[in-house]
């Protein structure tokens, strides 16, 4: 499997004082370095030793997030105050709640 279609992050860690290197679709691996450069090429490596050694033992090898399906819908339960806030806050924007959500989500 091409690893370098996964989802990579970096990120700076105060508690560490380095770089971190971050894979989306292996939350539990990261990888620690005093460069951006560095951190990026170790999480690189070791997630393509992960999925090598996963390979090695038929083990299902996770897809990366660019190349799944996603249908756009999720649901999500909310209190019902926030759900009369977001109704009113929809209805003065003049869109449905749907479309409010939406844009809202979408600010973030």
């Amino acid at each position: 499997m091409n690893t370098d279609r996964y989802t990579y992050r970096l990120t700076w860690s105060t508690d560490d004082q380095e770089h971190v290197g971050l894979c989306a679709e292996f939350p539990s691996l990261s990888w620690l370095d005093a460069s951006p450069e560095a951190a990026l090429a170790g999480i690189r490596r070791v997630v393509a030793d992960v999925v090598a050694e996963m390979g090695e033992r038929g083990e299902a090898v996770p897809q990366p997030y660019a190349e799944r399906q996603f249908s756009g819908e999720f649901r999500v339960r909310i209190p019902p105050e926030q759900h009369r806030r977001l109704v009113i806050q929809a209805v003065e924007q003049g869109v449905s709640l749907k479309r409010w959500v939406s844009l809202k989500l979408s600010e973030g």
